[in-house]
């Protein structure tokens, strides 16, 4: 049997998930990564986008997360996740609003900081609405 990674996944209200996989597919920031059993250490951002988590030789999970932080050790892999819900639960009135409501930020901003933070909301909302199941 080859060796497992703990996969946890850490929402700011609670612990999502933790239990040991085959690999982790995350959204990094600098691009998707995978994480196996004995990975080097290492500690990056995540953009919004999908985990994928492989276990027993398929994707046994999808789950959307809206960006944040990924440590990464030999045995563990943690992703703290501003906002992560599976893919399966993502609906097209559910991603439709949030584009509205970014375009309608974006459209209102008029400070830098109010454009910086509506141009997140706008990735998120296109990254859940790349993700969303196909029916």
């Amino acid at each position: 049997m080859a060796d497992k990674i703990k996969f946890e996944l850490v929402s700011p209200a609670k612990l999502l998930i933790s239990s040991p996989v085959d690999m982790v597919i995350v959204p990094g920031t600098e691009g998707d990564f995978g994480a196996l059993a004995q990975h080097a250490p290492m500690i990056t951002t995540v953009r919004p986008g999908v985990i994928d988590v492989h276990d027993g030789g398929k994707v046994s999970n999808r789950i959307f997360v809206a960006g944040g932080f990924a440590e990464v050790n030999e045995e563990r892999i943690t992703v703290l996740a501003e906002e992560a819900l599976p893919v399966a639960d993502i609906t097209h009135d559910m991603y439709s609003a949030r584009l509205q409501a970014a375009k309608e930020a974006l459209a209102d901003a008029k400070t830098d900081g109010t454009r910086i933070a509506a141009e997140q909301l706008l990735a998120i909302a296109q990254a859940m609405q790349a993700a969303a199941p196909r029916h």
